[in-house]
């Protein structure tokens, strides 16, 4: 399974939704995604693929997570830098 794919199932899983309703385009504030639903999101992802995400909720990186697309280029990210992509 892609990132991508795999991303699109932690996030619809949080929002109690299809997969094939949510693409890389999806806005998780329109689709209701909440701080808390961030959080246990970075939660559900270091899980996932055994990382430690630096995301701190009360900084401007909260700002460079507004798509599903951007929570994906953030797991690809971490995910070369530790090798693993």
């Amino acid at each position: 399974m892609s990132t991508t794919d795999k991303v699109i199932e932690i996030v619809a899983k949080q929002l109690k939704r299809d997969p094939t309703t949510i693409t890389v385009d999806t806005d998780l504030a329109e689709a209701g995604y909440e701080s808390l639903d961030v959080i246990e999101t970075i939660f559900a992802i270091e899980e996932e693929w055994d990382i430690d995400v630096n995301f701190n909720a009360n900084s401007e990186s909260i700002d460079n997570f507004k798509t599903v697309g951007d929570v994906v280029k953030m797991v690809d990210a971490v995910l070369a830098a530790k090798g693993l992509a």
